[in-house]
């Protein structure tokens, strides 16, 4: 049993549980929907054409049964704050020191990256604008927003989530009109659903495209795993997890399957212009206009979006990094707003590293495209993480999977699936000229991870600490009490 004292530590380690049914549901459809929807599938359809649309299935049907395997772990002990917590608790102590480290890496590179992207979309609107005020102004609200209660990040990310939904659903909505309507395009094509097949069949560029899609269409889904950072300061984690999860699904279907066939079967895919976002053109195809104007903010704002979740999602990281000690222990500290305010500054910080990369010129920008794959492979290790995790969690607590109410389904094959296909996009991922480079560059940041554990385990071990903190087991009274607040 745990000390009067002990029970206090852990209940003041908490963080406050502000995020309601309706913030965790668009923050996980937020998630699930990357700027590269948006602005990049232009290109990725004249490289892989149809097939693109068998592409997003496959990885999103993976990473759905990713996302049971993480529902299930973290239900089955709230304790569990982050992906890190899960790791050290099942894996081992180096394992949470990894995974956190290499996940707030990736979401403050991602950050840099969306910073420049906000810059680029800036000019648009106004290209006489200095490269360096929009990535000030948006590092500036990124730090504000983020000390912020977390309901302030859920309402936001919440606001965020219905403007890109709004958008896939208005190319949906016009793209059925223009099929329906038999349009005639400029090209002299018309719109109808056999343009799927009638340029070369579902896949035109052989198996090596197909691969190629994979390669490409992974990184669209960095940021599904976000529900999971979301679910210490969640309301009714039993209730509400599984909702997001269980509709993520849908949520491809709808969101990439559907508005990619669509704009396939409007415009060939050897007419898609991949420099254009597609929906650009769609909506330019119904004489609007503003369509250029109106696309160019949604990915603005998408982009915003994930900047945002990026400084949440690593600052917790870096909260939970210093109650463990695997950091500065002064990251593990909250302010009045139940916010770890030191976690957010020393990650936001980095946000404004955007400004030089920005005024150093178009070189290191471009090489700039290399560091921001590297942070896309990064996710690769943080769900293989969760999945291995799941396997031991199965294999060492097969009571607490019976107990569960949502289970991953086929657990002991399922996993070993999951790390297969994780395998086969590493080939994928060797294919190209750009993510190669960033698979070699992977092996030193592991290396860095290694260098500094050894000596954050020495240094723990010689103050005779713990070389990683305690995950409290859940009592069977807090158990019931949790099932009784669903």
């Amino acid at each position: 049993m745990a000390s009067s004292a002990q029970t206090k530590d852990i209940s003041e380690q908490k963080l406050d549980r502000g995020l309601s049914n309706r913030h965790l549901q668009m923050i996980a459809i937020g998630g699930a929907i990357g700027t590269g929807l948006f602005f990049g599938s232009g290109k990725l359809i004249s490289l892989v054409g149809p097939s693109v649309i068998f592409v997003y299935m496959i990885i999103g049907f993976v990473l759905f049964f990713v996302m049971r395997a993480l529902g299930e772990l973290l239900l089955s002990n709230l304790n569990y704050k982050t992906f890190g917590d899960i790791a050290k608790d099942l894996i081992g102590p180096w394992a949470g020191f990894f995974v956190s480290w290499n996940y707030w890496f990736s979401w403050v590179v991602a950050c840099i990256a969306d910073i420049v992207a906000i810059t680029a979309y800036a000019q648009y609107f106004n290209p006489d604008i200095p490269v360096w005020l929009p990535a000030l102004l948006t590092a500036s609200a990124l730090l504000i927003l983020n000390l912020q209660p977390v309901k302030f990040f859920g309402e936001t990310e919440f606001w965020f989530a219905i403007i890109k939904v709004v958008a896939i659903l208005a190319l949906i909505v016009v793209g059925l009109y223009l099929i329906f309507s038999g349009h005639h395009n400029p090209n002299g094509t018309t719109a109808q659903v056999s343009n799927l097949w009638n340029y070369g069949g579902f896949f035109p560029t052989g198996l090596s495209g197909f691969i190629l899609g994979f390669q490409m269409g992974i990184f669209a889904f960095i940021g599904i795993e976000l529900v999971g950072t979301t679910a210490a300061e969640t309301e009714n984690p039993h209730r509400n997890l599984p909702k997001a999860i269980n509709s993520i699904i849908m949520r491809i279907l709808v969101f990439y399957v559907g508005a990619l066939s669509i704009i396939m079967m409007v415009t060939p895919w050897v007419d898609i212009d991949p420099e254009q976002s597609p929906f650009t053109s769609m909506f330019g195809m119904v004489g609007f206009t503003g369509a250029a104007f109106v696309v160019n903010l949604v990915v603005l704002l998408s982009a915003a979006s994930s900047a945002n979740s990026g400084v949440y999602s690593a600052s917790r990281m870096a909260y939970s990094l210093g109650l463990d000690r695997h950091a500065p222990k002064l990251f593990a500290r909250k302010n009045k707003r139940h916010v770890p305010s030191n976690a957010v500054f020393f990650t936001a910080v980095f946000a404004f590293l955007s400004i030089p990369l920005l005024l150093a010129g178009d070189t290191l920008v471009s090489a700039f495209t290399v560091i921001s794959s590297l942070c896309s492979t990064c996710i690769l290790f943080t769900w293989g993480s969760i999945v291995v995790s799941y396997i031991n969690y199965h294999r060492k607590f097969p009571e607490r999977h019976a107990a569960s109410q949502f289970r991953m389904p086929l657990p002991k094959i399922t996993p070993w699936f999951i790390l297969a296909f994780f395998a086969f996009i590493v080939f994928a991922l060797a294919l190209g000229e750009d993510t190669r480079i960033a698979l070699i560059l992977i092996p030193l940041w592991f290396v860095v991870l290694t260098i500094l554990w050894k000596i954050t385990k020495a240094k723990l071990e010689r103050e005779h600490l713990p070389v990683t903190g305690m995950i409290p087991i859940q009592t069977p009274e807090e158990i019931a009490r949790n099932f009784e607040n669903r």
